[in-house]
């Protein structure tokens, strides 16, 4: 995608949503970091269903070892691969205790030295909780990323190397968010909504999927 698209791109997803929040729910940096661990391979709606009596009554990584793994999984049971995600939550609340007073830091590497905490989950508590410019590469902003052309690539990492060298400002800080939220719910996995993207006339994808009524009226044909 050429960099007068890109432009375009982004303003209009912009346009469309200025301020793009994740849909993740937490009540400050330690919840949020909890929330995206949990997040892996889940949906964010329900992480959001699990933790809401959780972050009600454990929001420190003190009150979390006292919760103990036993009853984080009570709550968290409705997660997918909720054993080694209580097991993980429970280690990076010790490790933030012992290694780090008790805040989460704002580091990178230190972030990944944590317990279940991985590139993507460091990315976002980056970006969401500290103001970072970085890009949480997830399989919604991988498929955005290809399919559009705007970064194309064979693997997460080559994808996050190429939105660091093709997003300009002013739109770096809410990049991926409003990646995750366009493919999450306009430019889907097996039916993007073509009708309805404010960006399809810069997409290259083919073809382009017609709206419900159009497909009904064709296939009555």
């Amino acid at each position: 995608m050429k960099r007068g698209d890109i432009i375009q791109f982004f303003a209009r997803l912009a346009e469309d949503n200025p301020h793009p929040e994740t849909e993740l729910e937490y009540v400050n940096t330690y919840t949020l970091l909890v929330a995206v661990v949990l997040s892996a391979q889940s949906t964010d709606a329900g992480v959001n269903k699990a933790t809401r009596a959780l972050f009600a009554a454990v929001d420190a990584p003190a009150a979390m070892v006292a919760l103990g793994e036993a009853r984080l999984k009570e709550h968290i049971k409705t997660i997918g691969l909720f054993n080694t995600k209580a097991k993980n939550v429970i280690a990076l609340s010790e490790a933030l205790i012992r290694d780090h007073d008790g805040e989460v830091p704002e580091d990178r590497a230190a972030l990944e030295k944590l317990p279940g905490v991985g590139r993507k989950t460091a990315n976002v508590v980056l970006n969401t909780a500290f103001g970072h410019e970085t890009f949480a590469v997830d399989t919604h902003i991988f498929r955005v990323s290809n399919r559009t052309r705007l970064a194309p690539g064979k693997t997460v990492l080559a994808v996050e190397a190429k939105l660091e060298k093709a997003v300009p400002q002013p739109f770096r800080l809410h990049a991926h968010h409003w990646l995750i939220l366009h493919g999450r719910y306009i430019c889907k996995a097996r039916t993007p909504e073509c009708w309805r993207c404010a960006v399809r006339d810069l997409c290259p994808f083919e073809p382009k999927t017609p709206a419900p009524r159009h497909r009904q009226a064709a296939a009555a044909d």
